[in-house]
């Protein structure tokens, strides 16, 4: 049988994480994987340099999607700063659900330090750099230095919490993960909060939900 040759990197995308899902494990050489899907093994690296490096690219694409889909929304367009994260994480979540078996293989054994899992750095990046095109309101140093290191721990923050949330998201086992969608929408909206130095009533209710929440004390 020839050889497929018009082999797209969303093909690749596909057909790694239907090989990942049915074996519970990556292929064990580009050469198999590409046997088996029939497409010639110099495609691969057309796109990707390793397995590795497409895992990452995987969670790249899921943010991608989503910012697309958010961009073509006209009231997305109109939202303020704490709305348009908001609806991010609506929208991310919501894709990550409808491919939660692949996300869970990738992550589940590193849920616990999922801040040194390097399928999620090119996320990352994305992430943080989405974060800071936001142009959130921060208090005004009036020094460089100072106004640099509070951007970055803006950045490092906001990421934080994403990993939290999927963590939290992981060990969600509400209905159509409606816990989740309580919590993205309490701990979004106490960040934002604490910004705008009016934290204590939103941290004393994220608080309370979440020390009577099963998913998160796990």
């Amino acid at each position: 049988m020839a050889k497929k040759k018009n082999i797209t990197s969303t093909d690749i995308i596909s057909f790694y994480m239907e090989y990942t899902l049915e074996h519970n494990a990556a292929p064990k050489s580009v050469y198999i994987f590409a046997k088996k899907y029939n497409f010639i093994e110099e495609i691969f690296y057309k796109y990707f340099g390793n397995f590795a490096a497409l895992e990452q690219i995987i969670f790249k694409t899921f943010f991608d999607n989503t910012i697309t889909m958010l961009e073509k929304s006209d009231d997305y367009q109109s939202y303020d700063s704490r709305n348009k994260i908001l609806s991010f994480y609506y929208s991310f979540f919501e894709l990550l659900t409808a491919n939660r078996s692949y996300v869970v293989y990738a992550i589940d054994d590193n849920k616990n330090d999922l801040k040194k899992l390097q399928s999620l750095q090119r996320l990352k990046h994305c992430f943080t750099n989405y974060v800071e095109s936001l142009d959130i309101t921060l208090l005004e140093l009036k020094q460089e230095t100072l106004d640099k290191i509070q951007s970055t721990t803006l950045k490092e923050s906001a990421w934080l919490q994403l990993l939290l949330t999927m963590k939290y998201w992981l060990n969600d086992t509400s209905p159509s993960f409606e816990r989740t969608d309580v919590f993205i929408e309490k701990a979004v909206n106490t960040s934002f909060d604490v910004l705008n130095i009016k934290p204590l009533k939103s941290i004393i209710d994220l608080g309370k939900f979440l020390y009577k929440d099963k998913t998160f004390m796990n």
